[in-house]
């Protein structure tokens, strides 16, 4: 995943509206009047927060009719986390040797 796409997660995942809809969205494919319910907002403002997830690749839009319908795309968050696990791991690791060298010096200081 590049930096751009990576920006666009964050930035999408950065919203807690966006993130709620997400959720909704582990329940299942919905439609906008669906996942507009829970908000004190209309159907269009709900429409620019599924633009910005379908712009991140968070999800994936379509019309049967009048209507449109959302699922969510695992494969973009997938790539996110391994993104984020890479990253953990590298800190951790750096953490850890830093514990090791301050454990160290502190046995060294309680050595006579």
């Amino acid at each position: 995943m590049d930096s751009r796409q990576l920006d666009l997660v964050f930035g999408a995942l950065s919203d807690a509206t966006r993130r709620g809809i997400l959720a909704q969205l582990l329940e299942g494919d919905a439609n906008v009047a669906q996942l507009s319910r829970p908000y004190d907002m209309s159907q269009p403002a709900i429409t620019k927060h599924l633009k910005v997830l379908e712009a991140a690749g968070l999800v994936q839009r379509w019309k049967i009719g009048r209507e449109t319908h959302v699922r969510a795309r695992s494969d973009t968050a997938e790539q996110a986390a391994a993104w984020i696990t890479q990253y953990t791991m590298f800190w951790k690791q750096h953490f850890d040797a830093v514990d090791e060298i301050l454990a160290e010096k502190r046995s060294r200081k309680d050595d006579p």
